[in-house]
């Protein structure tokens, strides 16, 4: 039983971009015209139908998605804050987080989404190396992702994150680190520092790039990279997440600790505890943009799931074990409304073969775990909840940024 609801944050999905990257597999559309208007009364009339689900609770944080958000103009957004302020309770300090593309980067834009309420930049660069760039499909160069981040700091934005990529074609192990050095260089508050990796249906998983690097190379970018953003006073707090101190992603910590959030916009996902009624559900919108805006209300969902306690066990292990530093065991009934003695003989059993740690009162990954997280995520896949689509595969955008 459910003592009390999670915290609750607020997912927002901007579905267009300019162009599709051959190794995206998030929903983004390219679309030479964005009919912003109508999406952000598509999104109000969305949120709204949800608010029964929320009576009284307040949202801790938002963030904005994509696609592209930063191709909608500051007057868009900030009309959609004025929307989302008329229909919700916002926390006093509550963390706004937008992405940014380089290519799109507009620094009237920038200070207008700041005026709006946005006071958290996540900026996808990937790479400044352009002919990295190039081969990953991107729109900018740089020096231009160099300019973006300096438009962000005169707007105001004291808090950026910038989205990095390692395991490139053709990339040796001096040129990922020259890489995370120019991205250090501009001492942002936050690094997504994570793997190329090839999914399916994405045009790089059809076209292989050539000069892959192997798993052994990866692996020693890596470890070199890591240390290189330890000794630049970056904590490691979540496999591909490094910050400065008291810097980490609010948003993304209430995911990976399992906490509720509403999902609104083309295909996007939620999670909400009904505590009074002792179940969790999962919603998810209408994928495609333009179904998505020729319906209203209700008819915007796709779709409604309860969860059960193999899909609460699963989905709650499947998050947390991405934290460095672990988990309370509290957290695990509070979130799910399940006792530990759920997961204990599989937390056990990953013990014994060196991948966990367990002190009676925190559960933690060790290095020989979070190495290999994936098999240690699995241990906790059951024959039942292989029978659900996993929600590593269909959530958000909490991967990075």
């Amino acid at each position: 039983m459910f003592s009390s609801n999670p915290p609750l944050g607020l997912y927002i999905h901007l579905p267009w971009c300019e162009k599709k990257c051959p190794y995206c597999d998030f929903n983004s559309h390219e679309a030479d015209s964005i009919p912003q208007q109508a999406y952000v009364d598509a999104l109000l009339d969305d949120l709204a139908q949800d608010l029964p689900l929320i009576w009284g609770r307040r949202i801790e944080s938002i963030f904005i998605g994509g696609g592209t958000p930063s191709l909608f103009s500051a007057q868009s957004i900030d009309r959609l804050f004025s929307g989302l302020r008329s229909l919700i309770n916002l926390a006093p300090a509550i963390e706004v987080t937008m992405e940014s593309n380089p290519g799109s980067a507009d620094a009237a834009n920038y200070q207008g989404y700041r005026e709006a309420g946005v006071n958290r930049l996540s900026i996808g660069i990937q790479s400044f190396d352009d002919r990295q760039l190039a081969l990953l499909g991107r729109v900018h160069n740089g020096a231009q992702a160099q300019r973006a981040f300096r438009m962000a700091r005169a707007a105001g934005f004291d808090n950026i994150n910038l989205d990095l990529m390692f395991g490139l074609p053709g990339q040796g192990l001096a040129a990922a680190q020259a890489d995370l050095a120019r991205a250090l260089a501009l001492e942002p508050e936050h690094l997504s520092h994570y793997q190329l990796t090839i999914e399916p249906n994405t045009m790089f998983h059809h076209r292989r790039p050539q000069d892959m690097p192997d798993d052994d190379l990866c692996f020693e970018q890596q470890q070199a990279c890591q240390a290189q953003l330890a000794a630049a006073d970056y904590r490691q707090y979540e496999i591909s997440a490094f910050s400065r101190a008291k810097r980490e992603s609010y948003h993304n910590l209430n995911y990976w600790n399992f906490g509720d959030y509403l999902g609104i916009g083309a295909g996007a996902h939620g999670k909400i505890t009904l505590a009074g009624e002792n179940r969790v559900i999962r919603r998810v919108r209408l994928r495609h943009p333009r179904a998505y805006l020729e319906q209203h209300g209700a008819a915007r969902i796709a779709s409604e799931t309860e969860l059960d306690s193999a899909d609460l066990c699963f989905e709650f292990m499947l998050n947390a074990l991405r934290l460095k530093q672990g988990f309370a065991t509290r957290l695990f009934h509070d979130n799910t409304g399940l006792s530990l003695n759920e997961v204990l003989p599989t937390v056990k059993q990953a013990c014994d073969k060196g991948l966990l740690a367990f002190d009676g009162e925190k559960i933690t990954p060790t290095e020989l775990g979070f190495c290999h997280l994936n098999d240690l995520q699995a241990l906790f896949l059951t024959p039942q909840s292989k029978k659900n689509k996993p929600f590593f595969e269909s959530s958000p955008k909490i991967m990075h940024n």
